[in-house]
Formats: C-alpha cells, sequence, structure tokens
C-alpha cells in the first residue's frame, strides 16, 4: 500500500515507518521537525519505498495514498506548551487536512489521539465510554482540548462523509528516539540519571502511570488499521501502574551511580492517576504489551548512553 505518516521523523513515527516499510508498504514521511529529527528515519532514505518531505500539517497537501496515520503533533508539555497555540491548531487543522484528503482519495485514516482527553480522570482504570475531566482553559489546554476536538473531528468526518476512521487513544509510551529534553518522565530520569544529576520527583512521587514499550505500541497500530469490526476510540498502554517513585528507583539501579531523589511541587492539573483499561484491544485486536518495563526501561537506557555520548 502506499501510506502516509504525518510527523513520521517524530519518536513513534519512525518506528512506524520502519515497520510499515518492512512490510514491504510505500511510506511518504511529512514532517515540519519541530520536535521530529531528521537522523530518526536518516537510515530509511536509502530505501526507495521512503520519501521525506518537510511540511506543516496546519497547511493543506495532496497526495495519492492508501492509508494515513495521522501522528503531527508535540505530545510533551514543554514542547506542547512553548507554543499553545500553534498546538492546538496542529492537533485540530492537521486533522481537518488529514480527514479532507481521506475524504477526497478513499483512505483510511487513523488519529493518534491520547489519554491526555481522559483529563485527571475521576474512574480508574480509564475506559473509552469516559468522557473525562479537563479543564478547557488551564496551561495542558492547548494539547488536551486539541485531541478532543480532532476526535470530533474525526467522527463528524465519519458519520457525514463516511470517511473510514480509526482513532486510538495512546497512553504513556517509552524507547529509544525519545528526544533527551522532551520533558517526559522516562527520558527525564534516565537523562538525569546518566549525566550524574539528582533525579527530579514532582509532588511525593505517589502520581502513577502506566508505560508502554514503543514496539509493543506500534503493533497495536498496525493490527488496529488493519481489522474492521470497529473504528474506535480505542485505548493502547500498558495495564501495570508504577507511582513516579517505583520508576526512579528503577532507573537509578539500572543506571548505576551516586545520583539522589530530589521533590519538587506537583505541576497544575498533573493527573494523580492514569492507567488503561485495554479490554477493547484485547477484544478486537488479540493485543496486550509483551515488553516488561525493566527490559524496556534497559533499551531505552541503553539508546540514550549513545546519545549522550559527547
Amino acid at each position: 500500500m502506499k501510506i502516509l505518516v504525518t510527523g513520521g521523523a517524530g519518536f513513534l513515527g519512525s518506528h512506524l515507518c520502519e515497520r510499515l516499510l518492512e512490510a514491504g508498504n510505500e511510506v511518504t514521511c511529512l514532517d515540519n521537525f519541530f520536535t521530529g529529527r531528521k537522523k530518526n528515519v536518516a537510515h530509511l532514505l536509502g530505501n526507495p519505498g521512503f520519501e521525506l518531505i518537510r511540511h506543516d500539517v496546519i497547511d493543506p497537501f495532496k497526495i495519492e495514498v492508501d492509508q494515513i496515520y495521522n501522528l503531527a503533533c508535540p505530545a510533551s508539555p514543554p514542547h506542547y506548551q512553548y507554543n499553545p497555540i500553534k498546538t492546538t491548531k496542529t492537533s485540530v487543522m492537521g486533522a481537518i487536512n488529514c480527514l479532507g484528503l481521506a475524504k477526497r482519495v478513499k483512505a483510511r485514516v487513523f488519529q493518534a489521539s491520547t489519554s491526555e482527553v481522559y483529563g485527571d480522570p475521576e474512574i480508574h482504570p480509564q475506559v473509552e465510554s469516559y468522557w473525562g475531566h479537563v479543564n478547557p482553559i488551564g496551561l495542558r489546554s492547548c494539547y488536551d482540548e486539541g485531541k478532543r476536538c480532532a476526535e470530533t473531528l474525526f467522527f463528524d468526518y465519519h458519520r457525514e462523509n463516511h470517511v473510514d476512521i480509526r482513532v486510538i487513544r495512546i497512553f504513556n509510551t517509552y524507547g529509544p528516539r525519545m528526544l533527551p529534553n522532551d520533558g517526559r518522565v522516562v527520558s527525564n530520569f534516565i537523562v538525569q540519571a546518566l549525566r550524574g544529576e539528582d533525579l527530579t520527583v514532582y509532588g511525593e512521587g505517589k502520581q502513577t502511570r502506566s508505560f508502554c514499550y514503543v514496539d509493543d505500541l506500534i503493533e497495536g497500530f498496525i493490527r488496529f488499521m488493519a481489522q474492521t469490526e470497529t473504528v474506535g476510540p480505542m485505548n493502547l498502554g500498558n495495564p501495570g501502574e508504577f507511582t513516579m517513585m517505583e520508576l526512579a528507583e528503577l532507573v537509578l539501579k539500572k543506571v548505576g551511580g551516586k545520583s539522589k531523589i530530589t521533590h519538587k511541587p506537583l505541576p497544575a492539573d498533573d493527573p494523580k492517576q492514569r492507567r488503561p483499561d485495554i479490554s477493547l484491544a484485547k477484544k478486537h485486536l488479540g493485543w496486550e504489551p509483551k515488553v516488561p518495563l525493566e527490559e524496556g526501561i534497559e533499551r531505552t537506557i541503553a539508546h540514550f548512553r549513545k546519545e549522550l555520548q559527547p
């Protein structure tokens, strides 16, 4: 198939491009390189089935494809809060442009949504039928509400124009090619430990997250696009739940050195609990994560050791 991946030079996008090429598809990667990096896809440039285009999804684009994966959007708080208006425009106008293209060329189109649509959830674990508990005017709203609006657009295009959609809600994912400065907790802890700095835990570190290794997540994406039973929304993530303190202690154990744990105040609207209910993914995709946290953390540390070499 001919497949377009927006945000294809990013952390998740580059792993997806790799998998799609391995399966024999032609892949066009669209990225404006705000958080994506050419080095993430440099090893793919020699593949005759791969094309890299610098373009911002806010602006319309035309391309003949069979499938579209819309992954374009900064996804970590420091990056999406750097230019919050642009973040909302990327989510909303990017969705409109992908959906308009999908409607024109009759392509199946995938939206990388997020567990952030649940906000600071009042039910636990989070199921897809839960509507969320989101602050519409807070510092994280540009991302949370941008992604919520994108979901709205996807379902309206599906109902009104019969566009063939798939909507995934991604929970915390980690692995090689994360940016060292992206402000996500796994990369923060690993980079701090490798540099011999103290690990920064916000609040008491009792807030929980679920961590899914990138290879498991991409497998879920591909299975979701291949099936025809449901359009979503569908949670993808690891239902194993860890506190920030547990994660910090695991990273310290794996990296070694003399780093300690320090505490800072909790950021505004930081969710206290985050864990997916993945019953739908198990039912429709036969999918659940395979890589244990300890193994995934070891692989990610190995990546950052190379990345941080002078």
